[in-house]
């Protein structure tokens, strides 16, 4: 079992350890901190000892921060979880307050007080944040200081150590490139850059470049470190080295200087007094990076991080694997769904068919002897009102029967060493409502709109997220999340810089692979939410057009649940593309499926006329 199902929040937290951290600041002359969700990475996914977040507040989602004053405090969570952190958290303590419409930085302009020192670490702020930070400190007549030592550490009793889980490399096979010619292709872009080194901060950067994977942290095979990555000359890697075995370590000292993290610090003042120019990407490097390397009289300059694109658009070996991957986890879907249909309602709950699921794809992989690592991310398995809650997390506190009359959604995927996967189906339970048969095929038709969608170099994810949400605009509806994330390969389901959604500024690039999510949520009663992975192609002429357009290739392979379609709502086009996209479905997956998994998928794979 990789997920774990009891449940480690508890609003009570807030009350019990706000007054200790109020404490602990008055004690270092500060009045405030800031609490992001964050690690000295700045990555989505962290270990158990940076949580702090979740320590200090009860809340568990995947984004967030908190302003703790010494006489209020303040919970920014996105639209995912404005129901979840009114769950875990106490109201009492926390305010809530919106990640998107009133950020931290927003939110400080007009609370902080004249003369409020609002201490922050360094080490869990980009550049780019701290810069915003400061300068809304200095408009509210207040002041932004950097401590040393996060106060949360110092009062955090149990708090984990560092995790030290064991790297492994990376075949080539999958990798599809050897790290000695990334290296070389990272610092020509150091060199473009006008900088003469970088630091990688980025787990997935590091991964991708030097082909290792880890296990640091919860389904996403990442190895904490950092990198110097120079425009000529080999590389330094500062990671722990209980991380590294024999052949781990045999492998990486032929390719880089092998450093303990401790030893970052020294080396960056060295290349300061050298006379470096040291990239830092300002939307991904802490300040604690930039302020150590200025302060020892070096100079810094604004990098993006130059393993982020290369990362993102996947070489064929890549691409291949995630094929294999997806096709595997459709063999595990159809097994699943035959079992869940055979169940009747009010029989098993959240838990019980979460844990199927995962079952299903250790034996898919089982079958071909490609194992499951990990499944990607915690399985949202929310029924009724559950699946109303957009990143809902199943608990023994939670847990609910599926019941008649209801929607059931799964939000899943899986870790296998040659791809991730990431899926969401929506299936009836007994016989919906012509309401959720409506909404379902509204978001369908979303779906179904960015899966055919053609479009010009340059497009970017914000100019495709409006055509999932064409459907439900006409009909006064929406949702309140991205379309689309990036998602790694044998990396993390999280993926930037590419995105469909309002903010997804990154220009939609051949091999980047994506999500495609639109959803539906009616508060109290059930979620609609429909997931395929998609792949931009390479631009293609059109038969009688001018300009050569991209499309995006489907990877997913599972079917809809028909008795949730209303054809009637449907174009022809429409029923085309699903029609086709079934057939393929069944096409792909039949001959590797059991006798009755097999005759299941042919009835939810028959053409929507029958």
């Amino acid at each position: 079992m990789f997920q774990t199902f009891e449940s480690h929040a508890d609003p009570a937290h807030g009350k019990e350890r706000v007054p200790l951290l109020r404490a602990e600041l008055a004690r270092r002359g500060v009045d405030g901190f800031l609490v992001p969700r964050a690690d000295e990475h700045q990555g989505e996914y962290v270990a158990a000892r940076s949580d702090r977040l979740k320590w200090l507040t009860g809340f568990t989602g995947s984004a967030g921060a908190a302003i703790v004053l010494s006489e209020s405090a303040a919970i920014f969570v996105d639209g995912r979880y404005t129901l979840q952190v009114r769950d875990q958290t106490d109201a009492g303590i926390f305010s809530y307050e919106s990640l998107v419409e009133t950020p931290p930085a927003k939110w400080i302009e007009t609370n902080l007080t004249a003369g409020t020192r609002l201490g922050f670490d360094p080490w869990l702020h980009t550049v780019a944040e701290t810069k915003a930070l400061r300068n809304a400190c200095e408009k509210a007549g207040g002041e932004l200081v950097a401590l040393d030592g996060n106060p949360i550490d110092a009062i955090w009793a149990d708090q984990a150590g560092a995790p030290v889980g064991e790297v492994a490399i990376q075949p080539v096979g999958f990798a599809g490139e050897l790290t000695k010619d990334k290296i070389v292709r990272i610092g020509d872009a150091i060199r473009a850059g006008g900088a003469t080194h970088t630091v990688l901060t980025d787990p997935s950067s590091i991964a991708w470049l030097f082909n290792i994977r880890g296990a640091d942290v919860e389904h996403t095979p990442l190895a904490l470190a950092f990198a110097i990555v120079p425009a000529e000359g080999r590389p330094s890697l500062f990671i722990d080295p209980a991380k590294l075995g024999i052949e781990a370590k045999a492998y990486l000292t032929q390719l880089a200087e092998l450093h303990a993290p401790a030893a970052l610090e020294p080396e960056l003042r060295t290349l300061a007094k050298d006379g470096a120019t040291v990239g830092l990407d300002p939307q991904l490097a802490a300040e604690w990076l930039r302020v150590t390397i200025e302060d020892a009289g070096g100079k810094t300059s604004d990098l993006p991080d130059p393993a982020r694109l290369p990362r993102a658009c996947k070489n064929e070996a890549e691409l291949n694997g995630s094929r294999a991957a997806h096709k595997r986890d459709g063999v595990a879907m159809a097994r699943f769904l035959t079992w869940l249909d055979a169940q009747q309602p009010g029989t098993v709950d959240e838990i019980a068919v979460a844990s199927r699921l995962e079952s299903a794809r250790a034996k898919a992989g089982e079958d071909v002897q490609m194992p499951l690592r990990d499944i990607s991310f915690d399985t949202i398995s929310g029924a009724g009102p559950n699946g109303a809650i957009i990143h809902y997390r199943v608990t023994t506190n939670t847990n609910r029967k599926l019941a008649a009359g209801e929607l059931y959604l799964v939000d899943s995927g899986g870790q296998y060493q040659d791809g991730t996967t990431d899926i969401t189906r929506t299936v009836a339970i007994g016989k919906p409502t012509e309401a959720m048969r409506r909404h379902y095929t509204l978001v369908l038709k979303g779906l179904i709109a960015v899966s055919t969608l053609r479009f010009p170099a340059g497009t970017r994810g914000q100019d495709v997220d409006p055509f999932a949400r064409r459907a439900l605009w006409q009909a006064g509806l929406d949702f309140a999340h991205g379309t689309g994330h990036g998602v790694g390969s044998f990396l993390a389901v999280h993926e930037g810089p590419q995105r469909i959604a309002r903010t997804g500024t990154q220009a939609l690039l051949p091999g980047m692979i994506l999500s495609n999510e639109p959803g539906y949520y009616r508060l109290g009663e059930y979620g609609v939410r429909l997931e395929n992975l998609i792949v931009v192609e390479d631009a293609a002429q059109i038969a009688g057009g001018e300009i050569a357009m991209h499309g995006f290739e489907t990877l997913t392979l599972a079917p809809f649940d028909r008795r949730l379609i209303d054809v009637t709502l449907m174009e022809k086009a429409e029923i085309d593309w699903l029609d086709a996209y079934h057939a393929r479905v069944a096409s792909e997956l039949s001959d590797q499926l059991e006798d009755d998994v097999k005759t299941w998928l042919a009835a939810a794979t028959a053409p929507l006329s029958q």
